[in-house]
């Protein structure tokens, strides 16, 4: 079991690495064009599916409640959270659409729409950033493998060229930490 561990823990610190050695501009664009959506009265609606419908719920934590200190709110939602919104457009239109609903219902221009999917090529995730795209909301990706077909969708593609699932969500979640950080740093200084 120990050398289990040690070759996991390894796999992820390597994807790890390989992902910051190469996409580093990538990430500081991302948290730029988040800090500025904000600065400007704009919101991150943040959606995906199973592990990463969790990483959307720790994202908004993070820049809702706080990431390291006591400071203003900053205004993020996971479109994951309400079941009964989701059974109800799933159950009497289609699964397809739960995120895409919300992104017409909530979303604006100005705002930007964050898509968490480690295939790129989930359904629901597509037809959301379809959406955001119609009401002229920028579109981030948190990407796996090739990116699938939403790397060419975003506005903002950030890859995480690895196939096992496990360790791409283990590098989304640091994406996520790293931008949440720059984000509370840069509109709420101490």
């Amino acid at each position: 079991m120990e050398t289990k561990i040690r070759v996991m823990a390894d796999e992820s610190l390597d994807a790890k690495r390989r992902f910051f050695d190469h996409l580093t501009a990538e990430v500081a664009q991302v948290a730029r064009t988040i800090i500025e959506a904000m600065r400007n009265g704009g919101k991150l609606l943040i959606f995906g599916n199973g592990g990463s419908a969790a990483d959307a719920q720790h994202i908004a934590a993070e820049l809702v409640f706080r990431m390291g200190r006591d400071r203003q709110a900053l205004p993020a939602i996971a479109l994951t959270t309400d079941t009964s919104l989701i059974t109800a457009i799933g159950n009497d239109r289609s699964f397809d659409f739960i995120f895409a609903r919300q992104i017409q219902a909530l979303g604006r221009k100005g705002d930007i729409a964050l898509a968490i999917s480690t295939s790129g090529n989930s359904p629901n995730v597509i037809a959301a950033v379809e959406q955001a795209r119609l009401m002229e909301i920028k579109s981030i990706g948190l990407l796996g493998n090739t990116g699938g077909k939403l790397a060419t969708l975003v506005d903002l593609p950030l890859i995480v060229s690895h196939t096992e699932t496990p360790r791409i969500q283990e590098v989304h979640i640091a994406i996520g930490h790293i931008v949440c950080q720059l984000i509370e740093d840069e509109l709420c200084p101490l």
